[in-house]
């Protein structure tokens, strides 16, 4: 059976091109790992700020929007979470989706596709490297970034890699499969 990987679009603001890159990713995963992989779009499940009144850890949920995303998140082996860079750090609803679950994260590894400007959302990235840790999860030192990432969408707004892109997404991928093999075991 295949290792299950989320692909978490991680902006939820209108006119985003998050779903873009993410897209492309996807694609670029199913044909380029041993991943069964789903694309899941952060927006679809409307988390307000963290409303849950047990602690996480506790996995006592009284939302159904807490249910759902539990049960999105426990359903996978790994994550790539596809993020923009807002003032050096990931995204707001990134950060609130992860504070809501905790030992659905557990013993995962995670990697990023970070896009911006110039810097091509690496800070974000870095960032939220720090933060996945805190959740048992471990983080790719490999990683894509995409700098000036609207440069890279057509008209339709079909995100489009090159060949600086891609072998950073395949050396990410490789070691994902790795992480979620061995980590397996652990949970």
């Amino acid at each position: 059976m295949a290792l299950k990987l989320n692909i978490i679009i991680c902006s939820t603001r209108p006119g985003r091109i998050g779903p873009s890159v993410a897209n492309w990713f996807h694609g670029f995963a199913a044909d380029n790992s041993g991943f069964d992989c789903k694309l899941v779009d952060l927006a679809e499940f409307d988390l307000p700020v963290y409303n849950e009144p047990n602690h996480p850890r506790t996995g006592i949920y009284e939302h159904a929007h807490t249910k759902n995303w539990s049960e999105s998140v426990n359903s996978a082996d790994a994550y790539v979470f596809v993020m923009p860079e807002y003032n050096f750090c990931p995204p707001p609803a990134f950060v609130n989706a992860l504070n809501y679950l905790y030992t659905e994260w557990n013993y995962k590894p995670c990697g990023f596709v970070s896009y911006g400007g110039a810097s091509g959302g690496v800070r974000a990235a870095t960032l939220a490297r720090q933060l996945v840790t805190t959740l048992k999860m471990m983080p790719m030192v490999e990683g894509v970034m995409v700098p000036m990432a609207w440069n890279h969408l057509d008209d339709s707004k079909v995100f489009h890699s090159n060949d600086l892109i891609d072998p950073s997404a395949t050396a990410m991928l490789a070691e994902l499969e790795r992480w979620a093999t061995a980590l397996k075991s652990m949970r």
